[in-house]
């Protein structure tokens, strides 16, 4: 009787199957649908999986949520100091109630800083999304290049120098107060809006921090998932800063 030889793996086995895009290697590129969440069309989101890319793209964001959240904490306690030494007075020698605040008057600057950060923000959700757009994520998984990389600079680049404006601009209106002799000391309003803008503006200096860490990284990671995350981290921290200043504005303007 002839010997038969049973192979360990059927051909049905070795098959790749191409919707799974598996390489071969085992390992799966940043699109694999299964892994779950990572923004519109970017390939991470279709799935239920909780492991792969979309388990570290998660970890991150929640780090970056619970780091805002407590920086929320700490604008909400000078929000509500802001409000309380706005309603508060003294009774002066003729038992008339006087109110000590007096309201900063805003430059005008302030109004195209906004526009500018709000511009940033629409390019910095650009290069965001381009990072995972599918068919380029595949070409560079696949080793054609690097055409993510290719897209998301401009935009990024744009978004860094943008921030940068803001910080000019910021600084602009600090000496506009300065030269009509409105200082940090010179009234409880004034004291609020030094304060209020400027710890906003430290905020911002670590949002660009992280945005030229994202830059630095397209060049130099090697791995395409790291170089998503932290392009997606650093765009939704400067996102939670462009709402926290325009919070702050309205509140300057209009409830002084």
């Amino acid at each position: 009787m002839p010997a038969i030889i049973t192979p360990h793996k059927t051909d049905r086995d070795r098959k790749r199957h191409v919707e799974d895009h598996d390489n071969g290697a085992g390992r799966r590129p940043p699109t694999d649908k299964r892994t779950g969440g990572g923004g519109d069309n970017d390939g991470w989101s279709d799935g239920q999986s909780r492991r792969g890319p979309h388990e570290r793209l998660n970890r991150y964001r929640m780090g970056i949520f619970f780091a805002l959240a407590s920086d929320l904490m700490f604008f909400v306690a000078i929000v509500s100091t802001f409000f309380v030494n706005q309603s508060a007075g003294h009774i002066d020698v003729y038992n008339h109630y006087v109110n000590d605040w007096f309201p900063t008057v805003i430059p005008p600057i302030l109004w195209l800083n906004t526009a500018v950060l709000l511009i940033s923000s629409v390019t910095m959700e650009i290069a965001r999304r381009t990072m995972f757009h599918e068919n380029d994520v595949m070409d560079e998984w696949l080793g054609l290049g690097k055409p993510i990389t290719r897209r998301a600079l401009p935009w990024l680049s744009a978004t860094i120098v943008l921030g940068l404006l803001f910080l000019a601009g910021q600084w602009v209106a600090w000496k506009q107060l300065a030269m009509q002799g409105v200082f940090f000391r010179s009234s409880q309003s004034s004291h609020f809006f030094y304060l209020i803008t400027g710890v906003h503006a430290f905020h911002l200096f670590l949002g660009i921090g992280a945005l030229l860490a994202a830059f630095v990284g397209l060049y130099v990671s090697r791995q395409l998932e790291t170089r998503q995350i932290i392009v997606d981290c650093a765009g939704w921290y400067w996102h939670a800063m462009g709402l926290l200043w325009i919070f702050l504005f309205t509140l300057l303007v209009f409830f002084q």
